[in-house]
C-alpha cells in the first residue's frame, strides 16, 4: 500500500532532510540524519541533525530542543530522514526515546540497511502503538545517506573523483602549471564538496608538482576540513611540503607500501598518520586495499581530487561511485595534462552508465554532478 503524503509532509520531511546535510563530512562512521518534531497545531517545535563523531543522534537532538522550548512532544509527529535507531550501542536506542517523547506519528524517509537496524527500529515504534510511514522523500534521502548506504553493503568508502577541467578535459596547461582551470566561484563550490566529505584524497604525483594543502578555504568552514589523505607507494611527499607541515592543524594520513619505520617516524613527529597496505602488481597501492582499511578506520566518503593516475586507477578498480566536474570553456591545447589515462571524461561516463544527478552554471563554468 502506497501511503498519501500531504503537502505539509513534504515540508517537513525537505526541512529534516536540508538539517541533514548540515551534518555531512562530520559524522563519520555513523549517517548524518534530520529530525523534524511537529506539533499538533502542524508548527515544528524542535530540529535536530546527528552531532560530530556521529552523536548525539537526529532524533535526541531535536527531542531535546523541544524541551529546551517549553514544548509537550506528547501527540506530536516526527520526520526522520532514516530509520530511527534500535539497538543500545554508544546511546540508547531512538525509537525508544520517540516512544518515551508520546509521539504519535513518526515518517520516515528510507529504511535503514545496517543490519543492526534494519526493519527493527520500525518494529519497536509500531509495537508501541505509534503509526508508522516510510517512503517520503526516499530518493533524495537514499542519495544523501548513500555514503553510509555503500558502506553497510560493501565495506567501503563511497568515491567521488573531482575534475576540474578546460573544454577539452585537461586538467593543467602545458605552459603554465599554476594558472587556475576554472574560475573562482566553480572553486568555492569544490570547497564545498570537500567540506561534505570525510576524507580528501590525492597521489603523490600531485603532491610533488603542485604542493597543496587540500583544507577547505571558505570563510566559516575552515573548521570542516576533511582528513587529507596521499598515496605514496615509496614515502615521497617532501616533510616540508604544507601537507606535512600543517598535519597537526588537520589529519594527514599517508597510504604506502613503505615499511621503512625510521622513514616512517619522520612523518609521525610532524602529527601525520602513516598507514602501510599491501602492494599490488605493479608493486604500487593496492587500492581496493586501502580503500577498506580506510573504511575501517571511519572514513565513510572520500572526495578524490586526483590527479590522472589516482582518478583512472580508482575508475579501473571500480571504486568511483559519483563525479563532480567543473568544465572551463577555455581549452588547453596541445601538450596540455589529460584529466584522465587513456580515456576522456565523456567516454568514461558514456562506458559506465553514470547518471547526471545535476547540472548547473559557476560564473563562465558549467558544473555536472553524476552517479552511478
Amino acid at each position: 500500500m502506497i501511503n498519501k503524503f500531504s503537502e505539509d509532509d513534504y515540508y517537513f520531511m525537505q526541512v529534516a532532510l536540508a538539517l541533514g546535510a548540515r551534518g555531512q563530512g562530520l559524522t563519520s562512521p555513523n549517517p548524518s540524519v534530520g529530525c523534524v518534531i511537529v506539533g499538533q497545531n502542524s508548527h515544528i517545535i524542535g530540529r535536530g541533525f546527528t552531532g560530530s563523531g556521529g552523536r548525539p543522534h537526529a532524533e535526541i537532538n531535536a527531542l531535546e530542543q523541544a524541551k529546551s522550548l517549553g514544548y509537550d512532544t506528547a501527540g506530536a509527529a516526527a520526520y526522520v530522514t532514516l530509520e530511527p535507531c534500535s539497538h543500545e550501542g554508544k546511546t540508547p536506542p531512538c525509537a525508544d526515546a520517540l516512544v518515551n517523547a508520546g509521539i504519535r506519528r513518526v515518517i520516515i524517509a528510507s529504511d535503514d540497511p545496517d543490519k543492526r537496524v534494519n526493519g527493527k527500529g520500525v518494529l519497536m515504534l509500531e509495537k508501541a502503538g505509534i503509526k508508522v510511514e516510510k517512503g517520503l522523500c526516499k530518493e533524495e534521502a537514499d542519495f544523501q545517506h548513500g555514503a553510509f548506504f555503500f558502506k553497510c553493503d560493501s565495506a567501503l568508502p563511497l568515491v567521488t573523483l573531482k575534475f576540474a577541467t578546460t573544454l577539452d578535459g585537461k586538467i593543467a596547461y602545458n605552459d603554465d602549471k599554476n594558472k587556475w582551470i576554472t574560475c573562482e566561484l566553480s572553486r568555492k563550490i569544490g570547497h564545498q564538496f570537500r567540506a561534505k566529505n570525510d576524507a580528501i584524497m590525492v597521489g603523490i604525483g600531485t603532491v610533488l608538482k603542485d604542493d597543496p594543502d587540500l583544507r577547505c578555504r571558505i570563510k566559516g568552514l575552515e573548521s570542516r576540513s576533511p582528513v587529507r589523505i596521499i598515496l605514496d607507494t615509496h614515502l615521497r611527499v617532501p616533510l616540508n611540503s604544507k601537507l606535512v607541515k600543517t598535519a597537526k592543524d588537520v589529519p594527514l594520513w599517508i597510504i604506502t607500501v613503505c615499511a621503512d619505520k625510521k622513514k616512517h617516524e619522520k612523518f609521525i613527529a610532524f602529527g601525520a598518520k602513516i598507514i602501510i597496505v599491501p602492494e599490488d602488481k605493479e608493486g604500487r597501492v593496492d587500492l581496493k586495499k586501502a580503500m577498506r582499511i580506510i573504511n575501517q578506520r571511519g572514513i565513510n566518503s572520500i572526495l578524490s581530487e586526483g590527479g590522472a593516475a589516482v582518478n583512472t586507477g580508482l575508475i579501473k578498480e571500480n571504486l568511483m561511485s559519483r563525479i563532480i566536474w567543473f568544465k572551463s570553456p577555455d581549452r588547453g591545447g596541445k601538450g596540455a595534462l589529460p584529466a584522465l589515462e587513456g580515456i576522456t571524461i565523456e567516454e568514461m561516463c558514456r562506458k559506465i552508465d553514470l547518471k547526471l544527478i545535476k547540472s548547473g552554471a559557476a560564473g563562465r563554468d558549467k558544473w555536472y554532478y553524476y552517479s552511478k
